[in-house]
């Protein structure tokens, strides 16, 4: 994980990003080089270019995601749980009305709100998945020309991270694809 440092480097000051183990005694030893902030920047505004002037294939890929991400959706899990909670209430009362034992019933009920609560989590999660391809797609389609200069808003807007690697940086978009740009 890198940290955005002011630097003083023989009288000249420049802004980097350095690994935070570098900066704090973490107890673990990072290699990975120091990057000039405007390198950075640099790598972010060419991964949205090869993005713009791949319009189409990333148009594609991003389709398939979004396919992949609704067909994953559950919402007939959710019926069926619904379902058989009611059923399992309607046990439940029956089986204390007549003070039987209805422990099984009762853990049975508590496994499927669970379950319920984890499907609707992995919903929420698509659900911003599917937000975060819509909003590359539309930025994709929209954008007529190839960025020329760094914008803050925009990098915060599309891009989730930078990996930082001897040879080359790789630039994960929020949409979840990915980009390599040689140093």
């Amino acid at each position: 994980m890198f940290r955005r440092v002011h630097w003083n480097n023989r009288g000249k000051k420049s802004i980097v990003w350095r690994c935070v183990s570098r900066l704090e005694n973490t107890g673990l030893f990072c290699e990975a080089r120091t990057v000039l902030e405007s390198s950075l920047e640099q790598v972010m505004v060419t991964a949205i270019n090869q993005a713009l002037c791949n319009k189409d294939h990333f148009l594609i890929t991003l389709q398939k995601n979004i396919e992949t991400v609704i067909c994953h959706e559950n919402s007939h899990t959710l019926t069926a749980i619904d379902k058989r909670l009611t059923e399992l209430q309607a046990e439940l009362l029956k089986l204390a009305s007549s003070k039987a034992d209805y422990e099984k019933v009762g853990d049975e009920i508590y496994r499927l709100r669970e379950e319920k609560q984890k499907a609707q989590f992995e919903n929420l999660g698509r659900d911003e998945l599917q937000k975060r391809i819509t909003d590359m797609s539309s930025f994709l389609q929209e954008q007529p020309t190839a960025l020329t200069k760094y914008d803050e808003a925009l990098v915060r807007r599309l891009i989730e991270k930078v990996t930082v690697y001897e040879d080359k940086f790789t630039v994960e978009f929020k949409s979840g694809l990915t980009v390599d740009v040689n140093e």
